[in-house]
């Protein structure tokens, strides 16, 4: 629960387990929890499901849920302190049952809950950062040996998922010190499956001779365009940006296809996820919308009334890669006949601004978190100072979703733009139902096996 290396992280799916797990299209699954019932905003009761064992034979109770929650809130680092930061205390009813009070509303809590639990007899006098034990969990699988750069994981026969028939009866983990040695040991065959954020692994392992699984990750780059601008405000401004933007170019010519066009906030994999009425590129309707407006072009840039449109993209000076962004769709857009100021500042100015929707464009980028909520890019204070009352009213129910982005989308607020992508490696003799997500590159194993 403290460890901020993803491969790690990934990993540990398979020994550690969460209260709420994540489908791969990331609809929430009871898994540690019988039942998860909303008292009010602010109080959520939780009962485990009974019986389920750690891997040493202890049974699994609310016990440990406070304390991997309090070890979790110790650790501001934490990759999943974010996870538990609203949760004010916890009331133990009994092992199974406890009530989880939060400081204030989150929006579909549920979702928070997809952290790793940890057991409290087991590290109830050890130091996390100095401990030599070897971890238990209540995953599909358990650590059987840790020995040198290799770690070997075994069947766990306690596992509670008795409907699920493991296939794959060990893993050897093996630890290496550069990329290249792994891409070296997996050309080799002697490992079968592995995992890259490199768009260049071909240069290393070549073509052929495995399989390949490409998933978006959750790091979420787009435009928000603020609508308390007098020019920003205009629609058919917004359609004629949006229209004007080829990101097939921005992947290809400035991300070096390390990067995956996304179709909004939710296009990790969500079944939230819609692109209804999103914009393409299309220069001709990229011009018609503007000439729509009363723009006419002279010289290869469109005025109206004697002044020349223009706009403003404000972008971070620490993001080179942004910068370039920038730059691109600077070009892009003055092919159409909008004229584009790139304002680079420093961090400083730049959170300023973020803060005081003090600009016309900006550049920026989120982590989605697994919580889908749309709160952040239409509820109050958006980056985009998009108001609509009807969104806001069903800013919490997730049927609403689809129509939320759909509507979205017609009106321009935000222009998505591309998110990092990973990419697990398979060679040939692997064989299963692979299914990659962020949050877990290992779904469906118990489905996967090696073939001989």
């Amino acid at each position: 629960i403290l460890t901020k290396n993803k491969e790690i992280i990934n990993l540990n799916k398979l020994i550690f387990e969460p209260l709420i797990n994540l489908t791969p299209d990331y609809q929430i699954e009871n898994n540690l929890i019988e039942s998860i019932t909303k008292i009010n905003d602010t109080k959520y009761q939780i009962n485990l499901k009974q019986g389920i064992k750690w891997q040493d034979g202890t049974t699994l109770t609310t016990a440990d849920v406070e304390f991997t929650i309090n070890k979790i809130k110790e650790n501001s680092s934490s990759t999943y302190n974010k996870n538990v930061e609203s949760i004010e205390s916890m009331d133990i009813i009994n092992d199974n049952t406890m009530i989880i009070n939060l400081n204030s509303k989150i929006n579909l809590f549920e979702y928070n809950l997809t952290f790793p639990i940890v057991s409290s007899k087991f590290y109830k006098s050890e130091d996390f950062n100095t401990s030599t034990k070897i971890p238990i969990g209540t995953g599909m699988f358990r650590i059987a040996s840790i020995d040198g750069n290799n770690i070997l994981l075994i069947k766990n026969e306690r596992w509670h998922n008795k409907e699920k028939t493991i296939m794959t009866k060990s893993i050897t983990i093996h630890k290496y010190n550069s990329v290249g040695e792994i891409f070296n040991d997996f050309k080799m065959n002697n490992i079968d499956i592995t995992n890259t954020h490199l768009s260049n692994y071909t240069e290393y392992i070549g073509t052929i001779g495995y399989n390949k699984k490409v998933y978006s990750e959750r790091e979420y780059n787009f435009l928000a365009l603020n609508q308390n601008d007098p020019i920003i405000s205009n629609l058919n401004i917004r359609k004629a940006i949006a229209y004007g933007i080829n990101k097939d170019v921005l992947i290809s010519n400035v991300l070096n296809n390390n990067k995956v066009i996304t179709k909004g906030p939710l296009d990790y994999g969500s079944y939230l996820n819609t692109d209804k009425e999103l914009i393409n590129y299309d220069s001709e309707k990229a011009k018609k919308a503007l000439e729509d407006d009363g723009y006419t072009i002279s010289r290869g840039r469109y005025n109206k009334n004697g002044k020349p449109l223009t706009i403003s993209i404000l972008v971070c000076q620490d993001y080179a890669e942004r910068i370039k962004v920038a730059e691109n769709i600077k070009s892009q857009l003055e092919q159409v006949g909008i004229t584009v100021n790139i304002n680079s500042v420093n961090s400083q100015t730049y959170k300023n601004a973020l803060d005081n929707k003090l600009y016309q464009v900006i550049l920026t980028g989120v982590v989605n978190s697994v919580n889908p909520s749309l709160e952040y890019f239409y509820g109050p204070n958006n980056l985009a100072n998009y108001n609509d009352n009807e969104i806001t009213s069903k800013i919490e129910d997730l049927n609403s979703y689809q129509n939320i982005q759909k509507t979205g989308n017609q009106q321009v607020v935000y222009i998505p733009l591309y998110r990092n992508k990973g990419t697990l490696l398979l060679n040939a003799n692997v064989g299963g139902n692979f299914s990659p997500t962020s949050f877990n590159i290992y779904n469906n194993f118990d489905k996967w096996y090696r073939q001989r």
